[in-house]
């Protein structure tokens, strides 16, 4: 049995703690806020309750293998629902789609919204992203990082030509979408892991596939329960929880091997091993000696951070009627979009008519009564760079963008201005001040460029019994891919 020690309360943290704990090791988990779930954020204002993360539970079959491998069925911990319409879309032209949450049912909608033969072409363009599913999902999302791994699991000349590695994602879609607004949809699930279409690799066509194929799951009582449901169960194992407890460094003994942690206040904890559920900048640059973390850092540096968001709680009174719980009002020049939250053309600046994603869940756990709404609304946004880029705390900035986004909405059919009880912004700023995450980058690393996966942080590190867990490191930002990164840590450091 080790003694274990795990950095952040995140959901990477909370899944692999209720790993280890569950093979035998003595784990803590020292969280420096008050509530456990990281980025997966909750915040109550007068009765209403908003998720201030992830709206989406996709590939659900994790999170259930989660908690069935450590002894306690999901269904007893949270209530998954199946949402029937996966989300409804706004396209410029006007067109609305409310695309299913069944895959076979997706080409008889889009015949029917999009014109006849636009169900075939995403159906032809669903076949190939299957294919790459089946080829990349063991070595780049279920194993290790190795170069050796991931070259390898590409086993073959066909399933590399089924990757296509030197193509992007919007490459890879224009060899079956021939409309626009097809290939707008594909557009976004780039965004899924803060990067841009025109850059992110062919292999994140995976990205829909899976989503399509298993379905779009919300947790009744709001997302944040599944970190509740994880901290819960993990202390049932004998796990321990501290809040409040800032680690200034990671320690090691007279070989170079992690012995421990040293606390904000000077207190030093023993540990056998660690595992930090930290942004990865933050650990190379803030809790390792410089010598020790030289080569990921020059890695990370040769990374281009994820895009950001700007986030809008908005608690309404006598909501539109008929609204979905997932709603995506696209940007007259996604082009534009991506430019300004990467800073092409030009430094990074905020989008001034930005793609609007709302989650308006039918929930009355969420809200004080009946003829109330609890709705999320997010925008792409450049992260917060002072120096370089974009300042989000200058005076005014975050109000006026606020104020815009509601325009914005107006604009395109959405106008709740004079339904609005209580607004909460959260800027860029705010994000990189609530998660620890520099600049807000709400993935990490993007995944721009064909080479992304291999600069992305691996779960082992240079420090011997040192370990990363979480969306900052392999395998990337999601909530099904940090518990994969948890199994992945849980594996390597094996049973006690």
């Amino acid at each position: 049995m080790s003694r274990i020690i795990v950095i952040g309360a995140g959901v990477g943290g909370l899944a692999a703690a209720m790993r280890l704990q569950h093979a035998g090791h003595d784990v803590t988990v020292l969280e420096q806020f008050d509530r456990v779930g990281g980025k997966l954020g909750v915040i109550e204002h007068d009765g209403f309750v908003f998720d201030t993360g992830p709206s989406l539970v996709t590939m659900p079959h994790v999170l259930t293998e989660l908690f069935d491998e450590t002894g306690a069925p999901v269904h007893e911990r949270v209530h998954l629902e199946r949402l029937p319409v996966a989300a409804r879309y706004r396209f410029p032209d006007g067109t609305v789609l409310d695309l299913p949450d069944t895959i076979d049912a997706i080409p008889a909608e889009l015949d029917r919204a999009l014109g006849p033969g636009s169900g075939a072409q995403w159906t032809s363009f669903l076949r190939r992203a299957e294919q790459i599913w089946d080829v990349t999902h063991g070595p780049f999302l279920e194993s290790p990082m190795s170069v050796r791994t991931m070259i390898g699991g590409i086993a073959t000349p066909r399933d590399v030509r089924a990757v296509a590695p030197w193509r992007s994602l919007r490459g890879l879609g224009s060899d079956h979408l021939r409309d626009s607004r097809l290939a707008m949809l594909l557009d976004r699930y780039a965004t899924y892991t803060g990067s841009d279409p025109r850059r992110a690799p062919a292999a994140l066509a995976s990205v829909p596939w899976a989503e399509q194929a298993w379905g779009s799951w919300y947790v009744r009582g709001g997302l944040g329960r599944i970190a509740t449901a994880m901290h819960d169960r993990f202390v049932e194992l004998g796990g321990t929880v501290e809040l409040g407890v800032e680690v200034a460094r990671v320690s090691t003994d007279r070989t170079g091997r992690v012995d421990g942690v040293v606390t904000a206040d000077g207190s030093t904890r023993p540990a056998d091993v660690v595992v930090a559920n930290a942004d990865a900048r933050q650990v190379y640059d803030r809790l390792l000696p410089r010598r020790a973390a030289r080569l990921p850092r020059v890695l990370l540096r040769r990374s281009t951070p994820s895009l950001s968001g700007f986030v809008l709680l908005l608690a309404l009174d006598d909501p539109p009627a008929d609204q979905p719980h997932h709603h995506v009002l696209f940007a007259e020049d996604y082009d534009e979009e991506f430019d300004a939250v990467f800073g092409f053309n030009g430094p990074p600046r905020p989008v001034a008519r930005p793609t609007v994603y709302i989650s308006a869940p039918d929930d009355p756990e969420i809200v004080p009564g009946p003829g109330t709404g609890s709705w999320f609304v997010l925008v792409n946004a450049p992260r917060h760079d002072p120096g370089q880029g974009v300042d989000w705390d200058a005076e005014g900035l975050a109000e006026r963008y606020a104020d815009q986004i509601m325009r914005v909405m107006a604009d395109r059919g959405l106008d709740v201005r004079d339904r609005v009880r209580h607004r909460i912004f959260v800027s860029p700023a705010d994000l990189e001040r609530r998660t620890m995450t520099p600049g807000g980058s709400i993935y990490g690393s993007s995944s721009n460029g064909p080479r992304a996966a291999f600069l992305r942080p691996k779960n082992t590190s240079p420090v011997p019994g040192l370990y990363l867990v979480g969306g900052s490191s392999h395998p990337g930002g999601g909530l099904p891919l940090v518990m994969l990164s948890a199994k992945i840590v849980a594996g390597l450091i094996g049973e006690g």
